[in-house]
């Protein structure tokens, strides 16, 4: 960062410090209250960073810089008030978040920082030596299902565990009409089209949302031809 950045955040930082003390609405937040506002602003980024990425027809990279430029800072504005509320509680200070987050880094990339420490460890088994049970500890359990199925499959894949389920029925992509199916049969067909997914390349729940912007396009393209 420079300067410029630094003077920037600085005057963010200014803005909630006075709208904390004179704001009605600001003033009475906690870290609770805002939680699901926090929610809503995420998914709002994730949409913006799909627009940008498959734009709309027409659409220019300009206004969708802009959307994505509003969403970052709606969701660094949610962080930062969190930071301000936990150092009123007297939790911790913003200092120990960052001290905290680049203390993990520097710890998780000693093939960088340590390299002469260094004894080959994965991702997974460098995270391990934090204290953590099992690899999956670090899955949100009210992850939705699909992008849950992803990051299981991405931890078990990190310490050699096969991530697919076995399956007693056709492969998924030779599926007849006519195949027997039952809520099991068809979860297992979907957790191993994911990891087929990702064998290829393609994350399944990034495909999914761009199939759901396809065909709410074309729902939208048919409601208007309906209209004239």
């Amino acid at each position: 960062m420079n300067q410029t950045d630094i003077s920037a955040l600085q005057r963010l930082s200014h803005t909630l410090d006075i709208l904390r003390r004179q704001c009605p609405w600001d003033r009475v937040q906690t870290i609770q209250s805002l939680r699901y506002l926090t929610i809503e602003e995420t998914y709002e980024l994730s949409e913006a960073i799909l627009r940008l990425a498959d734009p709309p027809d027409g659409s220019s990279p300009a206004p969708l810089n802009a959307e994505f430029k509003k969403e970052l800072g709606d969701l660094f504005m949610h962080l930062l008030f969190y930071a301000k509320i936990a150092d009123e509680e007297g939790r911790f200070t913003p200092a120990d978040i960052f001290n905290a987050i680049t203390d993990k880094l520097i710890s998780r990339h000693p093939f960088i920082f340590h390299p002469d420490a260094y004894e080959g460890e994965s991702w997974e088994q460098l995270k391990m030596h934090e204290g953590r049970r099992s690899v999956l500890d670090g899955v949100p359990a009210s992850l939705p299902p699909l992008v849950k199925a992803v990051r299981l499959q991405e931890k078990a894949a990190g310490i050699g565990v096969d991530p697919t389920l076995p399956a007693d029925s056709p492969e998924p992509l030779n599926l007849g009409s006519d195949a027997a199916l039952d809520e099991e049969t068809v979860g297992t067909l979907l957790f191993n089209l994911i990891h087929w997914a990702h064998d290829h390349g393609i994350n399944a729940d990034t495909a999914l949302a761009r199939a759901n912007q396809r065909f709410q396009d074309k729902v939208r393209a048919s409601e208007k031809q309906q209209d004239h």
